[in-house]
Formats: structure tokens, sequence, C-alpha cells
């Protein structure tokens, strides 16, 4: 297949972008390069004959509909978004605006280009989105493709407005669209400022481990290439104006994920003192959920996909990528809250 691919130059986006030239599609990259950006998250497939790659915006419609009349895709695959939820809180404009006007943006372009395009029987929109739009969880139950939407942040309510948006599309002009709702994700290439990477970080400098509350609230983690697997089943499996959540059955809470995290770099650099002393807690952040979990029996049923990595495992694979691959995010780090708190010699 010919894949445009949105925000590919991002965490999951470039994941999904690596398995689709390695499964042999053709694929259109277009990324517009925000802070969480970076062109080394592709840069193993950079020069591989069925990959494109294309400095551009969603929020700019002319960009859109030149890219879709020169690459003629059989699919699109959307992950441009702003998915930072403190940089939502601090800043919530960006996330109206690329998560919302970039939306409807790519909706007319695609649906512009479906109208009159050859591909017109097989087209799909395929639009990935978040469980967060299903707001916060007690301490039983999982979410399903049919919870209610209640998001509780900025961010989670500009993809809860983009996931009605495609839906709309779908039912009022029929434009074949697919959306998944996944779980955390995590693995290399994940931006610093996120949690797992924050704890390996700060535990690598020395610094604070910084933990909101009293880190009980719980998220169910998915490894990025799983995620990026049930992806492309979604794509060419699925059935079209359908929803699809994907969950990594592995809940943890955000304490003992950063001491399981710890407990890994002690066997892996040990230091005198264990990292796990290194844990602060810290003032709660507003409107901050505490727990969520998937149901996925429907993509496990329907398309046969299930997670492959556990956390444990996951875990391991992801520390030693970040001791590995300091080049990677050296650079990025003075991006960070973390990064501004080090002396720079140290990085």
């Amino acid at each position: 297949m010919k894949i445009l691919i949105t925000g590919g130059m991002g965490f999951i986006g470039s994941a999904m972008v690596r398995l689709a030239i390695h499964e042999g599609h053709t694929v259109m990259n277009i990324d517009c390069l925000t802070y969480a950006g970076n062109l080394g998250n592709v840069a193993q497939i950079k020069d591989n004959k069925n990959y494109q790659q294309t400095l551009a915006d969603i929020r700019d419609r002319k960009s859109l509909d030149k890219i879709f009349t020169h690459f003629q895709p059989d699919a699109v695959m959307h992950f441009a978004a702003e998915s930072h939820v403190d940089r939502s809180i601090d800043g919530p404009e960006s996330f109206i605006t690329t998560n919302i006007n970039g939306t409807y943006n790519l909706l007319e372009a695609a649906r512009n280009y479906w109208k009159n395009s050859k591909c017109f029987p097989s087209f799909r929109f395929h639009h990935i989105s978040t469980d967060e739009v299903y707001g916060e969880l007690g301490e039983t139950g999982l979410f399903t493709e049919k919870t209610p939407y209640q998001p509780s942040s900025p961010y989670s309510a500009s993809k809860a407005a983009s996931d009605h948006l495609v839906r709309a599309w779908n039912k009022t002009f029929d434009l074949p669209t697919l959306i998944t709702n996944c779980s955390n994700n995590y693995g290399p290439f994940h931006f610093p400022e996120k949690l797992i990477p924050t704890i390996i970080l700060s535990a690598l400098h020395e610094q604070e481990i910084p933990i909101y509350g009293d880190g009980s609230n719980v998220r169910d983690w998915l490894y990025v290439e799983d995620h990026a697997k049930a992806l492309i089943l979604t794509l060419m499996k699925g059935t079209t104006g359908s929803t699809y959540n994907i969950g990594g059955f592995n809940e943890c809470s955000n304490i003992d994920l950063a001491i399981r995290i710890c407990e890994i770099l002690d066997e892996l650099v040990p230091r005198k003192k264990a990292y796990s002393k290194l844990i602060q807690f810290v003032k709660d952040r507003p409107g901050h959920d505490f727990r969520y979990a998937i149901d996925s029996t429907k993509i496990r049923e329907e398309l046969g996909w299930k997670p492959l990595v556990d956390l444990d495992q996951g875990l391991q694979t992801t520390i030693k990528w970040y001791l590995e691959n300091k080049h990677w995010w050296k650079p990025l780090l003075e991006k960070t809250p973390l990064g501004k708190k080090i002396d720079k010699n140290l990085l």
C-alpha cells in the first residue's frame, strides 16, 4: 500500500513508519517537526526507496491538498497531535489548533482526494487516538469501545473532539474511517519528558525522580512496537466505521513503575545507593485521572491481535536502548524540565 502518515517523526508515528517500510509498504511521512518530532527517529529507513518525507503542518490545508495530489495514497494514518498532558495544562491553544483544527483539515483534504481518486473503493482513513478520552476508572473496570467520553485535560478533550470529527465524517460523508484508542505507549525513541524516560534519565543523572501525588495513579502500558503491529493490522483488516481499543494488559501504578525501573538500573548501572532513593513525591497535576485500563477483546477476537511484550521485558529493552543511545537523547534532554536542571557539562 501507499500510506500517508502524519506525525511520523514522533514517537508512535515513527514506530509505524519503520514497521510499514519493513513490511514493504510505500510511505509518505509528513511532519512539522515540533519539539517532539525528531529526524533521528527515522534515520534507519530514510534512504529506503519506498520512503519519502516532507515538512508540512496539518493546520495548512493547501499543503495537504498538494501532498494528496502528488502522493496519491491508498490510506492515511493520522498520528500528528500535540500529546503531552502537562503542556496542554500550561498552554492549551496549540492542542486545539493542531488536534481539532488540524484533524478537520486532514479529513477535508482526504475527503476531497477520496471522492476523485482511482482508489475510491479501498481508501481508508485511520485516526490514532488515546484511552484518555474516556476519562478515569476507579479501582476496577476496563474501558471498552462503548465507554462514554469524559475527558479530563485539554489534551484529552482535544483528542475526544478529533475522534468525534472522524466519526461524523464517516457517518455524514461515508468517508471510510477507522479509530483506535490506545493505552500508554513506551519504548525506544520516547521523548525524554514523558514519564518512563524521565525516570530513566533522572536516575542516570542522579536527579530527583518526580512522581505526582502519592504515586498511586495506574496506567496500562503498551510497548510501542506491539502497538504499531496492531495499527497496521487494523488498517488492513479492520471494519471501516469501527473503533478498536488497544491495550497492553500491563497495569502498573506510577510508584511501582518507578521502583521497577530503578531496580533494573541497579543491576545494569549500579551505584552506591539504590536509585529508588531518588524518588520524590511532588504536587499532583490538576485533573490527574486515577486509573486507565483497556479491554482489548474486540481487536483480539476480530483481528487476532495481542501484545507480545510484557512490562518487565519491555522495560529491560527500553532502558538498555537509552543506555546505548545517548547520542539520540542528549540533544533532546535540553528541551525538557530535567535538562534545564542539569549542568550541561554532565550531559
